[in-house]
């Protein structure tokens, strides 16, 4: 039983799994703001790079992620991960050590996690958000044993936040609805976006490249792409997503490439550009939907979320997809433009009003 009810001081922490969940807590660092609290963050390196350029006058805390790595042979991702497993729990233990003393330091009433499974504590409500109840393995015996043992984490916190809608009508499909559930009470707040649509500007690129993820499959792609795009007279951006970059290119006027850009440069770019290739991160999905703009998914080799969420986006005809080993620039353009696209509409939820909605259940 938590005995501080009075909660103004928010803690809120996104896992350095990419940017994704960095970029998915800025429409609730946003809500909470708005709503009069005091939000510090817990964020190192890209993460707290990006999220300050977001929110300059925030107090950052320094707290060093999972620092988890990926292999260049998609085959030997999963033993890559398993010896990675070690450091991973060493990581949990930390920052939940972290968490206790942080707490106290600075007087913190709440604390919102962003997958990030050893910020809990029983001193204050502890928030748990993610979009994978389901962890996709290969093996459905061992992904019912990594539900498990994630379901033992996730029941640590006082509530957990899916950024998905609910019934039928939903992004994530089984990764966000199981059919066994945590038994900490759950609440589907929408689908996350730092962007609201303006379908007023012209189209500037034929297409938009999105770079994300954890190395080296990020420089791989981006390697792959560099080769693609020195041919033809399509007019191109790409976005490194390396905020920490100062490296500059020069190549022809037809090509623009930017290490990082801010939200609000970020979606005047997309919505210039006919298509945006990207990975099929769910938090780029989320965004990219709730522009409606059309894409082309390239998943992670080896992350069978990302392979889950580009089979399915295809399927439904929300997202054209191709597996990194295929891709080609011009024949997936080509491809895109005889796909049949049928973007969806989602239910929004109204951000400003949730939270502080929710944020009072904890109270309860």
């Amino acid at each position: 039983m938590h005995t501080n009810f009075n909660i103004q001081k928010v803690l809120i922490a996104p896992l350095d799994w990419g940017l994704g969940h960095a970029t998915r807590c800025i429409p609730i660092i946003k809500a909470l703001l708005f709503n009069g609290f005091e939000v510090m963050v817990a964020a190192e390196g890209k993460q707290q790079l990006l999220l300050m350029a977001e929110f300059p006058n925030l107090k950052f805390l320094p707290l060093k992620g999972y620092a988890i790595s990926y292999a260049k042979n998609k085959k030997l991702l999963p033993l890559k991960l398993l010896l990675q497993v070690p450091k991973i729990l060493a990581a949990i233990k930390y920052e939940q050590a972290w968490l206790n003393r942080i707490v106290e330091q600075y007087a913190i009433d709440l604390v919102i996690s962003d997958n990030r499974y050893g910020l809990h504590s029983h001193k204050v409500p502890c928030v748990f958000i993610t979009h994978q109840l389901t962890i996709k393995v290969p093996n459905k015996w061992l992904e019912k044993s990594i539900q498990k043992i994630n379901y033992q984490y996730i029941n640590r916190f006082a509530a957990c936040w899916i950024p998905d809608v609910e019934g039928e009508n939903n992004l994530a499909g089984i990764l966000s609805h199981p059919l066994v559930k945590p038994l900490i009470p759950l609440h589907y707040i929408g689908l996350l976006s730092r962007f609201e649509n303006q379908s007023t500007l012209g189209k500037k690129y034929d297409c938009c490249m999105l770079l994300s993820g954890p190395e080296p499959q990020r420089t791989l792609l981006e390697e792959k792409i560099l080769k693609d795009i020195s041919t033809g007279n399509r007019k191109i951006l790409l976005v490194r997503g390396k905020p920490e970059s100062k490296e500059t290119f020069s190549f022809q006027e037809n090509i623009d490439i930017q290490n990082h850009l801010t939200g609000n440069e970020l979606q005047t770019a997309i919505q210039q550009s006919t298509y945006v290739i990207c990975r099929s991160g769910y938090t780029t999905v989320m965004e990219l939907l709730s522009l409606q703009k059309k894409s082309i998914v390239v998943p992670t080799p080896g992350q069978t979320e990302q392979e889950y969420l580009g089979k399915r986006l295809m399927q439904q005809g929300w997202s054209y997809c191709i597996n990194q080993q295929d891709f080609n620039l011009i024949k997936d353009l080509e491809a895109a433009k005889n796909f049949h696209y049928t973007l969806p509409s989602f239910e929004q939820q109204f951000l400003l009003t949730l939270i502080p909605q929710l944020i009072e259940k904890l109270k309860q």
